[in-house]
């Protein structure tokens, strides 16, 4: 009789786990079809509109498949040299934030946290803001984005160094430096603002540390695709190490996680893509906040799920994002990063009076 039971409970089990699969499939399914759709919508509207058909043969032929499609040189200029690349831009920007907030979340346990929260996006201002201050852009234009990385990069690692100094290596202590770093390189940001030599120079600085996807090319793709790509796989490892961090550390300990390499790892693979994402596009806030709680509302807190959606959803809202700041005030080109303030910050507040109320967010 108990042989019998076992095998009725060992059916009933593998049958759950089918469901949830294909349940995440499905999921998984509908994210990357709306990123597809976003990504035809973002290089088909702009200024100069091209059908979605035309679009779509345009991609699949700089891709390499044999189609037999119709088109003019202009419109595949605007396609391949200048709509493709920011697209891929913001949706890899918008993915490296989404699950670098994720992560973030799911390691603090708390919902409100994001990355530039431990100090990542504004140690990138800061490399960002001196490569413009002190002219290093007028040697190489990549100076810009390489002095970011180097500034997120500096950021996280000054901030692990305070923290493992400190008596009280707690996640209370972790954020409490972010919030003090975040405030040191903001004044050393405003010095630099308040100093600046010309007005050009005060506009580029406020320019980008507003946040844009403006003039990206292939080159800007080539030098984040890579960091952001295998970072994300890197963090979506640790989905089973986040579910158990959820009742607490002790009980993670008792589970067999190594804390000490898990929370290292995500905070570094974290800084990795986010130092990567800030070099290119300048500060944009509120995907990796609001993000999360769209995927989490929706399919429920698994980061073992919740991860790569997230990656996925923080494309598809920030390509959407940047069709507004294109479409909305023509021929005025908004930045993406006040886009994403104004639909993120309203969406925000929303789903905090959501778990006020005691709704799972």
């Amino acid at each position: 009789m108990r042989n019998v039971d076992h095998i009725q409970l060992d059916a009933l089990e593998k049958e759950v786990l089918s469901t949830s699969f294909r349940l995440t499939l499905t999921r998984i399914s509908v994210l990357v079809g709306m990123l597809f759709l976003a990504v035809v919508a973002g290089v088909s509207l702009g200024p100069v509109v091209i059908p979605f058909s035309d679009t779509v043969g345009m991609i699949a032929k700089a891709i390499g498949f044999p189609v037999n499609t119709e088109y003019t040189v202009q419109h595949w200029i605007i396609v391949t040299e200048v709509r493709l690349p920011r697209v891929i831009v913001g949706g890899l920007v918008g993915g490296a934030l989404g699950v670098a907030g994720t992560a973030m979340q799911g390691l603090f346990r708390n919902p409100l946290v994001e990355p530039g929260y431990v100090g990542v996006s504004s140690g990138a201002a800061l490399g960002a803001v001196c490569a413009i201050f002190f002219g290093w852009t007028a040697i190489n234009s990549w100076l810009l984005p390489i002095s970011a990385f180097v500034g997120a990069i500096i950021a996280m690692t000054t901030m692990l160094a305070v923290w493992r100094a400190s008596r009280q290596r707690n996640v209370a202590t972790l954020l409490l430096l972010g919030i003090g770093i975040n405030a040191f390189f903001s004044a050393l940001m405003n010095i630099m603002v308040a100093t600046s030599k010309n007005e050009q120079e005060l506009r580029s600085i406020v320019y980008w540390l507003q946040g844009g996807l403006e003039a990206r090319t292939w080159d800007h793709v080539g030098l984040i695709a890579i960091p952001i790509v295998l970072g994300a796989i890197g963090l979506s490892l640790f989905g089973r190490e986040l579910n158990v961090m959820l009742l607490g550390e002790d009980h993670a300990k008792s589970a067999g996680v190594n804390i000490r390499f898990m929370r290292n790892s995500v905070l570094a693979l974290t800084a990795l893509i986010t130092g990567a994402a800030v070099a290119v596009s300048g500060i944009i806030g509120f995907v990796g906040l609001v993000v999360p709680h769209i995927i989490r509302i929706i399919a429920g807190p698994d980061h073992r799920f919740l991860l790569p959606a997230s990656a996925l959803g923080g494309a598809v809202f920030l390509i959407l994002a940047d069709i507004v700041s294109r479409m909305v005030m023509q021929p005025v080109t908004l930045q993406v990063g006040v886009i994403c303030a104004i639909i993120g910050a309203p969406l925000f507040i929303f789903l905090i009076f959501r778990s006020n109320k005691g709704v799972r967010v």
